[in-house]
């Protein structure tokens, strides 16, 4: 059974030949939506002035880093940043659409 249009290109597909790609994508995307969550969190550290200038300012190295990298890994894998945010079915998409 075939899946078509956008949501079949959200899936996983377990075909012998896509395994590693589908598995780096697997790996990504929870890479990905845990950087979004650290990056809800820092911002709302920000917004309460809970850190001092120093942690602000690691903390937005830190995640400009990660960003970039997850970059670097998508370009190296073919992915798209859409590409990671997995289709979960009647509950939508795992990752928030910015």
């Amino acid at each position: 059974m075939g899946t078509g249009g956008k949501a079949g290109r959200n899936r996983l597909d377990f075909e012998p030949d896509t395994v590693e790609r589908d598995l780096i994508k697997l790996v990504l995307t929870v890479v990905e939506l845990l950087r979004q969550l650290m990056e809800r969190q820092a911002v709302r550290r920000f917004d309460t002035g809970d850190l001092s200038e120093d942690q602000e300012e690691r903390i937005g190295l830190t995640l400009m880093l990660l960003d970039d990298r997850m970059a670097e890994l998508r370009d190296r894998y073919g992915l798209r940043p859409e590409d990671l945010n997995l289709d979960l079915g009647p509950l939508g998409p795992l990752l928030p659409r910015d």
